[in-house]
């Protein structure tokens, strides 16, 4: 007997194309491994499995099957995007529990394509934190479920790490895709402003916010990333030769990048060196303002998607967060130090074709209740960890972890490629001969 659970989303769709497998099979078999493995994990909010399964003879009595490029490939859907007939929490006792009478546009690409949604995963309440806990539940790491997933798509990456899914969608406004992804050991694209339609929370917090994929592979990547820009993206048959900046120094002023996150960007460069690439070492021309700037569009996001909710149904910690940023909402509008900030990484960008980073500074904090925390807490976890992301949703250019190596617990490393406006299909090209030159372990050993 075949086993689905594990595969990645291109065998499932050719097998389902190709009448070896029925999306049912494939569905029920890793709705399965949920209900064996999340109890451990917490990906999960909410489980569709009987209306994953109806939708899984939808596809295949679908006319158009054997050209579905996600034929019968569950998904998983994070939290602050519409499923229709489910509510969209994001992570919140605050909001409303009415069920969605339509799916969001990435939604319904994806079903469009033939994937089949099983569930909705866990966030941290209005998606704000680089860890994912809350009154819907804690997402931990797979391959280590003492520490945290990430976040805020801390259950779509655990989920895909755990071979639950094969696929996720999860979004970033400050690395809500690429911390998950390096601490599960995923590949987490966000893409550029404007290349993937949007419209999360109220204003995508000052289009910062971009919907991306998940996913074990960068060919899985890539074709889930094809389905939601609704563009084709191929991969080249060269390779073509990169100029590529590698940058070990953090953004931030006095936060600092740990020993195995340093050596993964080194080790990385040195092979795309070896590979042809033109490698050398430069840091990108970060403003001492980048910290203070960071801040206030993090905090502003949240004023705003806290406005109008019931601040006594939400946690300590994202009232704080929302009433320092309600005093930045007006000038964080205005987007003035935005435009400073790509003005001035655009000649490193005009010189160097792609930047190679950690992507990280060190390991995810500890599975815990951060969500009962003090605000400067949380804030002081999130800046150490997570120095590296926020920049470039800053300047809104695309911007991809990598799994590269592992530290010493025996987790995944990563690092982080960040490219100029629409480069995404040349930092998936980079991306996948890192992966032929240093594979990784797609799945953690969960059993």
């Amino acid at each position: 007997m075949t086993t689905w659970a594990g595969r990645t989303a291109t065998e499932i769709a050719a097998a389902v194309r190709e009448k070896r497998a029925t999306p049912r099979e494939v569905v029920a078999e890793h709705l399965a491994r949920i209900e064996l493995l999340d109890v451990r994990v917490g990906a999960f909010r909410q489980l569709r499995a009987t209306a994953a399964l109806a939708e899984a003879d939808e596809v295949a009595a679908r006319a158009d099957l054997a050209e579905l490029p996600l034929a019968g490939v569950p998904v998983a859907v994070k939290d602050n995007l519409a499923v229709r007939g489910e509510s969209t929490r994001l992570g919140s006792a605050a909001t409303d529990e009415t069920p969605a009478d339509h799916d969001h546009v990435t939604v319904a690409r994806l079903r469009a394509a033939g994937a089949v949604v099983v569930g909705l995963t866990n966030v941290p309440e209005l998606c704000v934190f680089g860890t994912t806990e809350g009154v819907h539940g804690t997402a931990r790491n797979p391959w280590d479920t003492t520490r945290t997933a990430g976040g805020s798509s801390g259950g779509s990456a655990a989920a895909v790490a755990a071979a639950m899914v094969p696929l996720a969608l999860g979004n970033d406004g400050m690395g809500s895709l690429r911390i998950p992804a390096a601490n599960c050991g995923l590949i987490g694209l966000k893409p550029g402003f404007g290349t993937v339609p949007a419209g999360i929370g109220h204003g995508d917090w000052f289009g910062m916010s971009e919907n991306g994929p998940l996913a074990t592979t960068v060919e899985d990547a890539r074709l889930m990333f094809s389905v939601l820009a609704a563009t084709e993206v191929v991969r080249t048959a060269e390779p073509v030769t990169r100029t590529v900046a590698v940058s070990v120094r953090s953004p931030l002023v006095g936060v600092t990048v740990s020993r195995p996150y340093a050596t993964a960007a080194r080790e990385a460069a040195q092979l795309l060196a070896e590979a042809g690439h033109r490698v050398r070492r430069a840091d990108p021309p970060y403003p001492l303002w980048l910290g203070t700037t960071s801040l206030a569009h993090w905090t502003a996001g949240t004023a705003v998607d806290a406005a109008g909710l019931d601040p006594r149904q939400l946690t300590r910690r994202t009232r704080v967060h929302a009433a320092v940023g309600r005093r930045f909402v007006a000038s964080v509008r205005e987007g003035a130090r935005r435009e400073q900030l790509r003005t001035r990484m655009e000649p490193f960008f005009a010189e160097h074709d792609v930047l190679l980073t950690p992507a990280l500074a060190r390991r995810g904090p500890a599975a815990a209740d951060w969500h009962e925390r003090g605000w400067l807490r949380n804030l002081l976890a999130n800046t150490n960890y997570s120095p590296l992301t926020p920049p470039w949703n800053l300047t809104g250019w695309p911007a991809m972890a990598v799994p590269f190596g592992t530290l010493p617990s025996g987790a995944p490393c990563a690092v982080q490629l960040v490219g100029r406006p629409g480069s995404e299909t040349e930092l998936l090209e980079l991306a996948g001969q890192l992966e032929e030159l240093r594979p990784w372990r797609r799945t953690a050993p969960l059993a």
